[in-house]
């Protein structure tokens, strides 16, 4: 199994860049982490009603031809589930028993498109403040390392 990260976004600040490969570089080969930047539509200052919702469904088509065949689709959202690193473990225990690759997607700045959202295999909130997308990246990279290692027993995550 592994994790793919599918971001729609691309240039980050180097600190972003530095963080998320720290920490995917720590998951072991059985747990990798990669990540797939996709480029955002390009957004027109003066789009008419219902220009958002194509880019979106554009970015949608982009991104579902991203993900892994036969993954399980997790779609970072803020009105899904906000578990407790703990029960992020156990998700991702449960994943790792699945043996499917897990693809997480983090939307662009206009979010994912609905229907996207509705057709994942599970929405997974990281906070109910809004994050920028590079930070994102790297608190879901984190977060995953750290329910890995407290999966295994490992001391780097105490209560």
């Amino acid at each position: 199994m592994r994790f793919v990260l599918i971001a729609l976004g691309h240039r980050q600040p180097v600190w972003v860049d530095t963080a998320f490969t720290e920490y995917a570089k720590r998951l072991p080969r059985d747990a990798r982490l990669d990540l797939i930047e996709l480029k955002p539509e390009p957004r027109a200052d003066n789009a008419g009603p219902g220009a958002i919702d194509r880019l979106l469904a554009r970015e949608a088509d982009r991104i579902r031809a991203a993900v892994p065949p036969q993954a399980r689709v997790v779609a970072l959202d803020e009105r899904g589930d906000a578990p407790t690193t703990r029960a992020l473990a156990q998700r991702v225990v449960r994943w790792q028993t699945d043996a499917r690759d897990v693809a997480l997607v983090i939307g662009s700045a206009d979010g994912l498109d609905p229907g996207f959202v509705r057709d994942a295999d599970e929405r997974l909130s990281l906070s109910p403040l809004t994050l920028p997308h590079g930070l994102a990246r790297v608190l879901l990279a984190e977060q995953l390392y750290r329910a890995w290692s407290l999966a295994r027993g490992h001391p780097y995550h105490r209560d």
